[in-house]
C-alpha cells in the first residue's frame, strides 16, 4: 500500500461534518497561536495532541505515531512551566505506553477496516481501578507539594488520572472518555491559570485542553452508540 492510499484509508469512516469541523479546529488553533505570538513548541504540541485525540476517537492506530511527537513537545512545555507531575507523566509513561499502544491496537482491528474493536470494563474492574487511582493521586500530591510544584493539587490529579486514562485507551475501553473528560477540564483550568496569572506563553496549550474536553464528550457518545449497536 503506497503512502497516498494509506492516508486515505486512515480517514475512511469520517463523516462529512467531521471532515469539515476537525480541520477547522486545527486551523483556528494555528491562527490564534500566531496572532498571540504563542510558543511554537506549544503550538506543535497542541496540533499533535488534537490530531491524536481525533484519530484515537476514530480508533486509528496512527494516533500513536502523532502522539509520540506531541508527547515530546508537551514534556518540554511542562518542564519550562514547572509542572513536574505532567512532565514525568508524559516523558516516562506516555512515550512507552504509546509504543505499546501501536502493538496492542494493531492486534485488535476490525476485519473489514483499519479501526479497533471497542471494549468496556466490568463493574469490579471499575471499582478497583478508581480506588487505586485516588490513593495514588493523594500520594503524588504530597510529593509534588514538597518539591515546589506550582499547582500540586491539579498536577497530581491530572497526572495520576491520565495514567489510568491512557491505560484504558490502550485497552480500548470506553471508560477512558469519562476519565479524559475530567482530566481535560482540570488540566485546562491549570494551564489557564498559568497563562493568565503566571504569564506563561502557552495559549495554544489552553485551547488544546479545551478542545480535548469537547472531543471527550463527542467520542464518548460515538463509542456508546457503536457498543450498543454491536451488542
Amino acid at each position: 500500500m503506497d503512502l497516498l492510499k494509506l492516508i486515505k484509508s486512515e480517514f475512511e469512516g469520517f463523516g462529512k461534518k467531521e471532515r469539515i469541523i476537525f480541520p477547522l479546529i486545527l486551523l483556528f488553533t494555528v491562527l490564534v497561536s500566531f496572532y498571540t505570538k504563542d510558543n511554537k513548541i506549544a503550538l506543535i504540541s497542541a496540533l499533535c495532541g488534537m490530531s491524536y485525540t481525533i484519530l484515537a476517537g476514530k480508533g486509528r492506530v496512527s494516533c500513536y505515531y502523532i502522539g509520540i511527537l506531541g508527547t515530546l513537545c508537551y514534556s518540554y512545555i511542562a518542564y519550562i512551566n514547572t509542572f513536574y507531575g505532567n512532565l514525568c507523566l508524559y516523558a516516562l509513561y506516555y512515550l512507552p505506553m504509546e509504543i505499546i499502544g501501536i502493538y496492542k491496537w494493531s492486534k485488535h482491528l476490525k476485519p473489514d477496516k483499519r479501526e479497533i474493536i471497542k471494549t468496556k470494563l466490568s463493574e469490579k474492574e471499575k471499582l478497583i481501578y478508581f480506588t487505586l487511582t485516588c490513593i495514588a493521586a493523594v500520594i503524588l500530591w504530597y510529593v509534588l507539594f514538597n518539591i515546589g510544584d506550582k499547582s500540586p493539587y491539579m498536577d497530581a490529579f491530572t497526572t495520576v488520572f491520565s495514567v489510568l486514562g491512557l491505560f484504558l485507551t490502550v485497552k480500548r475501553c470506553i471508560e477512558q472518555w469519562y476519565i479524559w473528560f475530567f482530566v481535560n477540564v482540570v488540566t485546562c483550568i491549570m494551564w489557564s491559570i498559568a497563562y493568565v496569572y503566571q504569564h506563561s506563553n502557552c495559549l495554544a496549550t489552553v485551547i488544546m485542553w479545551a478542545v480535548y474536553t469537547v472531543l471527550a464528550v463527542y467520542f464518548l457518545l460515538e463509542w456508546k452508540k457503536e457498543l450498543k449497536t454491536s451488542n
